[in-house]
């Protein structure tokens, strides 16, 4: 008996590898460290009352944003331990097998686990408040939204200690995904992780279009929204046409593995190129999907620091919606190598081109909004003004990589890995960073501290250029990705130990901005204001942090702008806008049924990723026991009295 439960441990935990053992101490240490605490301060009511069961969306984001960040951690520190192994020839610091599962899982963390929830924690802070919204047009989807990403992240990161990580690349191309190359549970484990954090996504995608068109304040055309809202509404159409065909993708997979079915086997009769035009059909779309809300967000920052209208705001509307149509027309230049043949190929390359155009549209419109501008240069406006250079870099080399001859000598060389982290860093990343810093003191009622901030933003920008710009000339050098060691002979050494260096300044970027949090959170800079930045939207002109009902009276907005157009009109003599009388507030109820449902899907794909029936069955009852239960669910909203509105904003007004 002793014997057989040694052999069970020895297949189910990941063992041989210090760096996994380290692991293993680091996780069980962390969970002791949060039970003790949560439970010496008797916080476990609290927890479950105020955020494992809430739908307020501002807390929803809050936690969205909170996840990204632990998964900024992982994921940096898996590129950290790649670089590592690359720095010098004929490392042995990592082994190759290790080596492969780091470079898939950095991959889908960055992307799916990293990205896509900072991406959503800052639609939920702020589109709801741009648009003068009270909440999300269902709540409850949204709480189940991120429970479902929650769990669909941990189950994914499990494979890191229990039965291997998967190691066939972050877009798991066939056959190396197949049985036949990875008979393990990684594989399932990438599969069912994304496929539950991915239904999570299409629910967000589904919630924020109605949100945006149906709960916009009283004379909010869509040509008079704000643009982040309107980069939201791009991303969301992409997602809810894009993420069916990632789960889909990944569905069929899952039965070849799981079945013995053979849609993407060549020797039974599949095919796997199909694999990659339908995995790639989803994942063109997804780098517009991460990277339209960040240049909305640089839309709102570059206005709002320069102290000027946004310069060219429909064609800014009209170039992020061209965008995210014109996003599922090029997803065959990832594969110009196939054979598709030259028609195929001149069609993808000229519409990778052609998406170009309305992107250096953009770029030019943030350009002129700061044309004599009175411009401020705090933290959000220096990430803002950091992407641009790094960005149009980006840009070049991909129209470079558009080109199907050229990029036959481009393709799967370190040429590509520069290129995409040029874009996604320096157009996503730094997005998001300028779009945290500016909502901040929205979210927590505090400014971070600007000196560590600008420390933070010279580390990041610095190391990203040492790191990237060698890699084009290692590719341009014949060093193809994936590698996991060279020899002396090869003569990149130098470059690489450059690129490493880079990396590691990156990460010593990601400390300052810890430091930066917890010195802020010590010695706060409180938001007296509820417009530190002097803002222009709606979401400035009420207290910070916000109410749980965002707006005591449902604002009015019948221009572009509308708290800026405001203050200026009182600026000039103009009498203030009588008050509305106040009125009771419909506010949805918290929910358990999220998380609880959530939960039962991360035991059923957990039984789906070992072949255990036993768990899976059991967990897809759960997840039908709680539909149904919601189905009779008729207690689901309340009201907020006006003497409870009255107390809180006479409370908030005090202290802003």
């Amino acid at each position: 008996m002793l014997d057989k439960i040694k052999d069970f441990a020895s297949t189910f935990f990941v063992t041989g590898d210090p760096l996994i053992y380290g692991a293993d101490v680091s996780i069980a240490l962390a969970t002791i460290a949060i039970i003790f605490v949560l439970t010496y301060f008797k916080k476990w009511t609290w927890l479950w009352r105020e955020w494992l069961t809430t739908v307020d969306h501002k807390r929803v984001g809050i936690m969205y944003i909170i996840a990204s960040i632990l998964m900024l951690f992982r994921g940096g520190v898996d590129a950290l331990l790649m670089r590592t192994q690359l720095a010098m020839p004929d490392m042995e610091f990592l082994q190759p097998e290790h080596y492969n599962q780091i470079f898939t899982t950095h991959g889908v963390i960055m992307i799916l686990f990293m990205a896509m929830p900072l991406m959503f924690g800052l639609f939920n802070i702020a589109v709801p408040l741009q648009i003068g919204a009270r909440d999300v047009a269902f709540p409850f989807l949204n709480a189940l939204s991120f429970w479902l990403f929650f769990f669909g992240a941990m189950l994914f990161n499990m494979s890191f200690v229990i039965g291997g990580s998967p190691d066939a690349g972050w877009l798991a191309y066939p056959p190396l995904s197949e049985l036949s190359h990875s008979p393990g549970v990684g594989q399932n484990f990438y599969i069912w992780g994304i496929q539950i954090s991915g239904i999570g996504s299409l629910m967000t995608g589904i919630n924020f279009i109605v949100t945006i068109l149906k709960m916009r304040a009283p004379g909010m055309k869509l040509m008079k929204m704000p643009m982040f809202s309107w980069s939201v509404l791009s991303s969301c159409i992409a997602i809810i046409f894009a993420f069916p065909i990632l789960t889909v993708t990944l569905a069929l997979l899952f039965l070849d593995r799981f079945m013995g079915a053979h849609f993407f086997t060549l020797d039974g009769g599949g095919n796997p190129m199909m694999y990659i035009n339908l995995i790639w059909m989803w994942g063109h779309p997804e780098v517009y999907i991460v990277v339209l809300p960040a240049f909305g967000i640089f839309s709102e920052v570059v206005a709002t620091f320069a102290k000027k209208k946004l310069f060219g705001y429909k064609s800014m509307v009209f170039a992020m919606m061209i965008i995210s149509i014109l996003s599922f027309f090029t997803w065959a230049h990832h594969f110009f190598t196939m054979g598709s043949g030259a028609n195929v190929n001149a069609f993808f390359a000229i519409t990778t081109m052609i998406i170009a155009i309305p992107t250096g549209v953009k770029v030019f419109n943030w350009l002129f909004t700061m044309y004599r501008g009175k411009i401020r240069f705090d933290t959000p406006m220096l990430w803002t003004i950091g992407f641009i250079p790094c960005f149009i870099v980006g840009g070049m080399t991909g129209v470079l990589l558009s080109v199907a001859p050229a990029d036959f000598q481009f393709h799967n060389s370190y040429f590509l890995i520069a290129h995409f982290h040029q874009v996604l860093i320096g157009g996503v990343a730094f997005g998001y960073f300028a779009g945290l810093y500016y909502w901040w003191p929205k979210i927590f009622g505090f400014k971070l501290n600007e000196k560590l901030g600008k420390w933070a933003f010279w580390l990041w920008n610095i190391g990203f250029y040492v790191c990237f710009m060698p890699q084009y000339f290692l590719g341009l050098d014949g060093m193809t990705r994936r590698l996991s060691t060279y020899g002396w002979d090869s003569g990149w050494y130098g470059l690489n130990l450059t690129s490493t260096i880079g990396g590691f300044l990156m990460g010593i970027g990601f400390i300052f901005q810890v430091w930066q949090i917890a010195h802020s959170i010590k010695f706060m800079e409180r938001d007296t204001t509820g417009d530190p930045w002097n803002g222009r939207t709606l979401e400035w002109s009420i207290p910070s942090p916000a109410p749980l009902y965002n707006f005591a009276t449902i604002p009015t907005a019948s221009v572009q702008d509308p708290w800026w157009e405001e203050k200026q009109r009182l600026e000039q003599g103009g009498k203030p806008a009588p008050k509305a009388k106040l009125e009771p507030i419909h506010m949805p109820k918290n929910s358990a049924i999220p998380f609880i449902k959530s939960l039962c899907w991360f035991i059923a794909g957990f039984g789906f990723v070992f072949g255990w029936m036993f768990f899976a069955i059991p967990g897809m009852i759960g997840v039908a026991v709680c539909m149904l239960a919601h189905s009779f669910n008729y207690d689901t909203d309340y009201y907020i009295p006006v003497d409870e509105i009255e107390r809180t904003e006479a409370a908030a007004r005090g202290s802003v």
